[in-house]
């Protein structure tokens, strides 16, 4: 990661790895163990995410088609969903842009910025401030496996009094 002052508005985007992205959720992929299935003919990554979901509600499977945007990138909307993770793994080997920020206090603080490697996917635990679904260069459809039903408000955005710009590394 870049060493930025604190008070610059500027995000370094950086390659997705599990280890940098472990405080926020998972990343979902094709690496590490597996175990055959199909009579040989598939390999199963097995368990790749964490899914949590509260007050009732239950894993949905839905598909979301999201347009592209362009690096550098101005932005101040982020999001969380406080009962139940959420998932994103994409339909084809188009990079992503993944947006991460800490809790402070209820707020979300500095984020932080990922691209994504073909054939990663995330999954952001619950509760987690994280910007919205970000394709780079085209459009992209998602399978998106997050809460569904139950009771409660699983949304809460919050928009920067400034906005902040990702730039890709160099």
């Amino acid at each position: 990661m870049s060493d930025l002052a604190a008070t610059d508005r500027t995000i370094v985007a950086e390659p997705l790895d599990a280890a940098a992205f472990a405080p926020w959720g998972d990343v979902i992929d094709a690496t590490g163990d597996s175990f055959p299935i199909n009579g040989g003919m598939c390999d199963r990554f097995h368990n790749q995410a964490r899914m949590e979901f509260t007050e009732g509600g239950t894993a949905g499977i839905s598909v979301g088609y999201g347009r592209p945007y362009p690096l550098p990138l101005n932005f101040n909307l982020v999001e969380r969903h406080p009962l139940g993770s959420q998932a994103f793994m994409p339909l084809s080997e188009d990079p992503f842009l993944v947006v991460v920020a800490p809790d402070e206090n209820g707020r979300p603080g500095r984020p932080r910025a990922f691209i994504t490697k073909p054939g990663q996917g995330v999954n952001y635990i619950r509760n987690v401030w994280h910007g919205v679904l970000t394709p780079l260069g085209r459009p992209g459809a998602f399978t998106i496996v997050d809460r569904v039903g139950g009771t409660g408000n699983n949304l809460e955005e919050f928009r920067y009094d400034a906005e902040w710009t990702i730039v890709p590394m160099k």
